[in-house]
């Protein structure tokens, strides 16, 4: 019986050191997972940051835009630096990012890069023809991040601006 007993002890006592070995190993695994998706999701975050700054220059450079320029002035030399940063930054947003989220920008892009280079027709504004990609852009971006809309300040709570009930 004691002998039974010592057995029976000694394979409990293994099958609990087993079951907590693989608990901690999966603990371990999920948490290198968790800090790889992290480290991934900042990789984003400084892409689109990235993107957006040097999309905000080349929108200052199509502002700016004289009506003539020589391959020698200033605001061509900057603004070609300028753009070649944007190509880059775009090609970058195809690799770490979904087709929609990249389709997005390459579309806010191609207009940026018409309205520096060749202008727009007289009386059209530079700002009117950018919003819609660049919104469609930063609205693709939220989604594949994760990032909610907050909601307008008259949906709090379900009524028009009320304050929250106490309870």
């Amino acid at each position: 019986m004691s002998l039974g007993g010592v057995v029976l002890g000694g394979s409990l006592s293994y099958l609990v050191q087993h079951r907590t070995q693989l608990s901690a190993e999966r603990a371990e695994q999920q948490r290198q997972q968790l800090a790889l998706s992290e480290a991934r999701r900042g990789e984003r975050l400084a892409l689109l940051e990235r993107f957006v700054e040097v999309g905000a220059e080349a929108e200052r450079s199509a502002f700016s835009r004289p009506s003539e320029w020589e391959d020698t002035d200033a605001w061509f030399l900057t603004t070609r630096d300028v753009m070649n940063r944007l190509w880059v930054a775009e090609r970058l947003i195809r690799i770490q990012f979904p087709l929609p989220v990249h389709d997005a920008a390459r579309a806010y892009f191609l207009d940026l890069n018409r309205t520096v280079w060749e202008g727009l027709p007289d009386g059209e504004s530079v700002r009117d023809y950018l919003e819609d990609n660049r919104l469609a852009f930063l609205d693709a971006a939220r989604a594949v991040m994760g990032v909610a809309h907050r909601r307008p300040p008259e949906t709090f709570y379900g009524t028009a601006l009320s304050p929250r009930k106490a309870r």
